[in-house]
């Protein structure tokens, strides 16, 4: 129990330094991604469902892409 606790703070720490040393380098981290792109995900999903449920499950052709990590971190 006790590494589980430690692997997470180990974790976070790793995570706040990286996005500090981003800060530095001229890189902005977008924070409101995912929830702003969450209902077009969404969407795709729905169409996928239908598609998959009038052409059946041989002929379908979904793309469940919807994090772009070129949107995510950006240069200032």
């Amino acid at each position: 129990m006790f590494s589980v606790i430690k692997s997470i703070i180990w974790l976070v720490l790793f995570l706040v330094a990286a996005y500090f040393v981003l800060n530095f380098f001229g890189y902005a981290v977008n924070q409101d991604y995912f929830s702003e792109t969450k209902n077009q995900c969404e969407e795709k999903i729905k169409e996928c469902a239908n598609n998959t449920i009038h052409k059946g499950v041989d002929n379908v052709e979904c793309n469940f892409n919807c994090v772009d990590p070129k949107l995510i971190i950006k240069k200032k």
